[in-house]
């Protein structure tokens, strides 16, 4: 059967949502690494990877079953939703892309006040730095954070300011995660594409006479 089929369409969009599966549990996974190894003691982090990583499983799961079966209200919602995320990861992506230094030091900012004390003492350990940024604006919480900083650099009096060392890798690591943003959210936009293509479809082993 050509591609564009019934067939093709439905080994396309069950392909799609293996692919999202996987992804969904290496999110999973790398999540439940990182704490069992120590690398990330922040509930929070943890708990929010895990939450994408079902959601983007659950998703998958929905459509996958939806695709096997042909069946119509679950493919309705995978559509519709997929679509909403298309939306959200479009926006972000676009925003990581366009983000200036100064942009990038508010969310830093932002991102460092919501940090609990112990994830931001393993930062300043994994980094070997101390502190966020020196700025005028945040010059208490800098005082604060050098104080509590465990890092081995303070005893040589050699620090460099964690926000320092972040800002230097920032612009090459959003250009990254928006470009892969970017990507993820185009092969969303297939999805969706693929679920309308293959929920208006006939099945050519149903019954002629069943509605459609």
């Amino acid at each position: 059967m050509v591609c564009g089929g019934f067939t093709c369409s439905k080994n396309a969009l069950c392909s799609l949502n293996v692919v999202y599966m996987l992804v969904g549990l290496l999110l999973i996974g790398v999540a439940a690494w990182g704490k069992g190894f120590g690398l990330v003691s922040s509930i929070h982090i943890i708990g929010g990877v895990i939450a994408v990583g079902f959601f983007l499983l659950l998703i998958a799961i929905v459509g996958l079953i939806g695709a096997i079966h042909h069946h119509q209200v679950m493919l309705f919602f995978y559509m519709v939703i997929l679509f909403i995320v298309f939306l959200f990861q479009f926006g972000v992506s676009c925003s990581c892309l366009a983000m200036n230094r100064g942009q990038q030091e508010t969310l830093l900012n932002s991102a460092w006040g919501m940090l609990e004390n112990k994830t931001k003492t393993d930062l300043e350990v994994q980094l070997n730095c101390c502190g966020l940024l020196n700025g005028n604006d945040s010059r208490a919480e800098f005082e604060q954070d050098l104080q509590n900083c465990p890092a081995l650099c303070k005893k040589k009096n050699l620090c460099f300011s964690c926000g320092d060392k972040m800002l230097n890798h920032a612009t090459e690591a959003l250009k990254i995660l928006g470009g892969v943003g970017l990507f993820f959210s185009f092969t969303e936009i297939l999805g969706v594409w693929l679920a309308v293509r293959y929920r208006n479809q006939k099945d050519p082993r149903a019954n002629p006479s069943a509605f459609l």
